[in-house]
């Protein structure tokens, strides 16, 4: 009896596996126009819920808003593998210390929870939060990895993506954001359902002046320029 029970939970860990790595490569090339994340917020909401997202290329959003979201949340984003190791540890001294620090999670990261996952700060979550993490950063190349964030993440209550947010907050496309629209959208992101990117708050346009100042030190931007300096 153990036996079989050692032979079916190895059989169901290499379904499991072989599954999520098909699912992975699936999203390499085709479009995610939903997620766990969509769905629990449906169903959460107490009356109705109107889910606002469209997908577009990352040709269709604009490098203001691809540079803004890299400043604001993951500046290590073309040089790392998937973990930004420094501020992690950052965030573990300051949890220790009974503080919190934005940030430690990196765009990788984000992208394997908003798409695969649900929120949650279990140990369970977080495990395979790094299993996906390493998937993605795996199989797919930087390029994929913020085309899919940027069309996935949450940036207002029930707005997903970045044509549905440059729709709902400035009433534009993605590839005409400019450089405060941009880094207004971004400011939002550690709490974008209750967050305005559109008027902003005193708390938000402070964030959204200390986001454009980051995205100048870089100078004009694309990511394959990006990935290009840095190697």
């Amino acid at each position: 009896m153990i036996k079989k029970l050692v032979r079916f939970i190895f059989k169901t860990l290499l379904w499991c596996i072989g599954l999520s790595i098909l699912w992975v490569l699936l999203y390499k090339y085709v479009p995610v126009y939903y997620t766990p994340l969509m769905a629990i917020r449906y169903f959460e909401a107490e009356s109705d819920f109107e889910t606002k997202h469209s997908w577009v290329p990352i040709s269709e959003i604009s490098p203001e808003l691809q540079l803004a979201v890299i400043c604001s949340e993951d500046q290590k984003f073309v040089k790392h593998n998937g973990f930004d190791i420094k501020s992690i540890e950052k965030a573990y001294e300051n949890n220790k210390k009974g503080k919190k620090l934005r940030g430690a999670s990196s765009i990788s990261q984000q992208t394997a929870k908003n798409v695969f996952l649900w929120p949650d700060r279990s140990w369970l979550r977080k495990g395979l939060e790094t299993y996906f993490t390493f998937l993605i950063e795996l199989l797919w190349d930087k390029e994929r990895i913020l085309e899919v964030y940027l069309n996935s993440i949450e940036m207002g209550d029930g707005v997903y993506g970045a044509e549905a947010a440059s729709q709902f907050w400035f009433h534009t496309s993605a590839k005409n954001l400019q450089k405060y629209q941009a880094a207004a959208i971004a400011a939002i992101l550690p709490n974008p359902r209750n967050y305005k990117a559109n008027p902003a708050s005193a708390y938000i346009q402070k964030r959204k002046e200390w986001i454009v100042r980051q995205m100048r030190f870089y100078g004009t931007f694309t990511l394959e320029k990006a990935i290009k300096n840095d190697r």
